[in-house]
C-alpha cells in the first residue's frame, strides 16, 4: 500500500484462473470461514460463470483519501487524476475529530466542486456521529458511510440529523455486507442508500438481487482488490438499472503496483468496463512466501468445504 489503509500496509490475495477468466479470493485474514465463503462464491462466479450483460460501459469513480494528515491530501488526490467525487476516511482509531475536519477541509480546498462523502467504518457512537456530521455538513457532504456500527444506531443517527434539518444522507456498508440478513437495514429505515461490494455479498448476481429487494439507491465499492477484483465491481456497477453515485472502485491507485500490466485505474474520473488478465511476471514478482502460500491454500480448502456444505 502507498499509505496505511484499513490498518494495513500490505494486501494479500489469492488469484484463481477459471475457464471464463481470472478471479480473486481475498477475504481479510481475520474473517472466519463462514464469512469468507461468500468471497469464494464471488470468485467462482467470476472465473467459472462470468458476469451479467452490462447496461453501461463507463463507470464514474471517486477518489479515496485514507486517514492521512491534511498536508498529505494533495499527494493522495494527485494519484487519481481528475475526479468529481471523493470518499474520505474518518473516525480512525487514535485520531481526533479535528484530524477528520482538517482532512475534509483540505479535500474541499483542493476540489471546490467535488462531491464529498465520508466513511467512518462504524467508528463513532451515536452522539459523536451526530455531532461530527453536523459540523462536517458545512462543507457539503453527499453522504456519510456507516457512521456507527449497528443498524439501530444508523436509524437513530439518521433520525436525529433529519429532525435537526442537517442535510446528510446515511449510507450502510458493514450493515449490509456483514449481516446475515443484508436487507434488514432497509426494512429498518436505517439508511438512505446502500454501499455494495461484490466479494463480501457473494457475487454480482446476489448483489443485484439485494439492491433490487432493498429498493434503495446503491453505490458500488471495492474491498481493497487488485484489478481482478475491481473487474467484478465494474461488472456490478455496469449491471445496475441505475447508478446515481460515483463508485468506490478507484482503489487500485492506493497500491504501489498491481498484478496486470494494464491496471483498472480511473481516467478522467471514470473506468471503462473491460476484462483483465494477470501477468505472469508480476505474479512471480509478488508471489507470497511459502508459509503464506500454504496458509492461503489451506484456507481455500476449508472455505470451499464450508461453501459446499451451505444450503
Amino acid at each position: 500500500m502507498r499509505v496505511k489503509f484499513r490498518g494495513i500496509t500490505l494486501r494479500e490475495t489469492l488469484l484463481l484462473q477459471g475457464p471464463v477468466g481470472w478471479a480473486e479470493f481475498c477475504p481479510f485474514p481475520e474473517y472466519d470461514d463462514a464469512e469468507a465463503s461468500r468471497w469464494l462464491a464471488a470468485a467462482i462466479e467470476a472465473g467459472w460463470q462470468g458476469f451479467p450483460a452490462p447496461v453501461r460501459r463507463v463507470i464514474p469513480v471517486n477518489a479515496t483519501v485514507p486517514a492521512v494528515s491534511a498536508d498529505r491530501v494533495p499527494e493522495v488526490l494527485a494519484r487519481f487524476g481528475r475526479v468529481d467525487a471523493v470518499k474520505i476516511k474518518v473516525a480512525e482509531r487514535g485520531q481526533a475529530f479535528d484530524d477528520d475536519a482538517a482532512r475534509v477541509a483540505a479535500v474541499r480546498a483542493a476540489l471546490p466542486d467535488a462531491a464529498i462523502r465520508v466513511d467512518a467504518n462504524g467508528g463513532w457512537d451515536v452522539p459523536a456521529a451526530v455531532e461530527a456530521l453536523t459540523r462536517l455538513a458545512d462543507v457539503g457532504l453527499e453522504y456519510a458511510e456507516q457512521p456507527v456500527p449497528s443498524i439501530e444506531g444508523l436509524a437513530e443517527v439518521r433520525r436525529r440529523l433529519r429532525d435537526a434539518g442537517t442535510p446528510v444522507l446515511i449510507a450502510a456498508d458493514e450493515s449490509v455486507r456483514k449481516e446475515s440478513d443484508p436487507l434488514r437495514v432497509a426494512r429498518a429505515g436505517a439508511a438512505d442508500l446502500l454501499v455494495v461490494k461484490v466479494a463480501p455479498l457473494g457475487g454480482v448476481r446476489r448483489a443485484l438481487d439485494i439492491v433490487a429487494q432493498a429498493g434503495l439507491p446503491a453505490v458500488v465499492s471495492s474491498a481493497l482488490d487488485t484489478s481482478v477484483g475491481i473487474r467484478a465491481g465494474l461488472a456490478l456497477a455496469a449491471s445496475l438499472p441505475e447508478l446515481p453515485y460515483a463508485c468506490g472502485l478507484g482503489t487500485v491507485s492506493l497500491f504501489t503496483s498491481d498484478i496486470t500490466l494494464d491496471p483498472l485505474v480511473a481516467d478522467d474520473g471514470a473506468i471503462r468496463v473491460r476484462d483483465v488478465a494477470a501477468d505472469s511476471g508480476l505474479l512471480s514478482r509478488y508471489a507470497a512466501p511459502a508459509d503464506r502460500r500454504d496458509w492461503w491454500l489451506d484456507r481455500l480448502r476449508r472455505v470451499h468445504a464450508t461453501l459446499a456444505a451451505t444450503p
